[in-house]
């Protein structure tokens, strides 16, 4: 049944650990979660270097999960359950499902409270990357899923464009390679973890290329470590209108502000488009390996928005929800989707 709205505070425990991408499509849903019942307070533990993807949502703080230190192991486990016990917690919602987080939740449900576990649907996705009967069938987003967890502790929330976080203020340090208000900005993230996942350099190459001559438009390449840092360097070609945001140059909250004034995020399959679709940035994806039918496609966002590798010339894909796996024949899948379709597309989103 739906919680009923009282007077006090109700604390509700979110678990999320890893990764990236995931710990970000948790976001709108406790950004409508927190707004539709503000009787709620969330505690969301996660890893420590996530925590600024939660703080500019109303009613949630935040644990550090320190699961290399003191978190480790299962004794590690019983010490953060013990930390997590002292916070009053009314229910936990597991949104990861993982052995880690079913060992916390498992003894919040032996001392009474109220649990829920997010639906991995592994059994869908194992039929939708099948080589064989392989079934092309949408899997439910795992934003919706989300959601459902609240539901089944008694929150049902409803998921609109409202979800999305106000797009923050530029900070004065982030200001100089913002450019002017009528800036066009446009960002690319042109990795992903597995290779599976990632768009050819020369073909990229040519979308930096083409979308950095538009007349009032800058480019932020954005990456993690210094190898990438070095590659997006190479790729942007000296190009006064283009800024490479990576290796260490800013903070996770600076890039979180960055990205929220984008105009457009093209992005893999991975964690920026999800990132950029927290403040309802127009976000357009390329997928290769894996694919929108899998559940992981950024908040809100149109599946128009979705560029995928044409499966009439390979028919088994996707041949995996991680990009993890490639099918041999099928290292160039990503090949046919063309510079100019990305191009278009985007001006297409710019237009609209």
């Amino acid at each position: 049944m739906p919680h009923k709205k009282g007077k006090g505070h109700i604390h509700l425990l979110v678990l999320r650990f890893s990764a990236m991408g995931d710990v970000a499509m948790t976001v709108p849903v406790l950004h409508a979660l927190t707004t539709q019942y503000p009787e709620v307070r969330v505690i969301v533990a996660s890893r420590a270097a996530f925590k600024p993807f939660f703080d500019g949502l109303p009613n949630v703080s935040f644990h550090a999960a320190d699961l290399s230190g003191s978190h480790k192991g299962f004794f590690g486990i019983l010490r953060l359950y013990k930390e997590l016990k002292a916070l009053h917690i009314y229910a936990v919602a597991d949104l990861h499902n993982v052995l880690r987080t079913k060992i916390i939740t498992k003894l919040f449900a032996w001392r009474g409270k109220k649990t829920a576990t997010l639906n991995k649907m592994r059994d869908a996705q194992k039929r939708l990357t099948a080589a064989v009967n392989k079934d092309f069938s949408a899997v439910t987003p795992i934003i919706y899923r989300h959601a459902d967890v609240f539901a089944a502790l008694g929150f049902p929330v409803v998921l609109n464009e409202s979800a999305a976080l106000p797009k923050p203020a530029l900070p004065n340090e982030l200001k100089d390679i913002a450019g002017p208000n009528d800036t066009i900005r446009i960002g690319i993230a042109p990795f992903a973890q597995h290779k599976g996942k990632v768009y050819p350099t020369d073909l990229m190459q040519q979308v930096i290329g083409a979308l950095a001559a538009k007349p009032g438009t800058r480019l932020y390449l954005f990456g993690g470590n210094k190898n990438e840092a070095h590659q997006l360097k190479k790729m942007a070609a000296e190009c006064l209108n283009i800024e490479v945001v990576a290796g260490g140059r800013f903070t996770l909250k600076q890039e979180l502000q960055l990205i929220a004034n984008l105009n457009v995020m093209l992005s893999m399959d991975s964690a920026n488009g999800h990132m950029a679709a927290m403040y309802g940035v127009p976000v357009i994806t390329l997928w290769g390996a894996t694919h929108p039918y899998a559940g992981f496609v950024p908040y809100n966002q149109p599946l128009s928005n979705s560029v995928t590798a044409d499966r009439e010339k390979y028919p088994l894909l996707p041949t995996s929800v991680y990009g993890n796996k490639v099918v041999p024949g099928y290292e160039d899948a990503m090949r046919t989707i063309t510079p100019e379709m990305i191009t278009e597309k985007i001006n297409e989103v710019l237009s609209s």
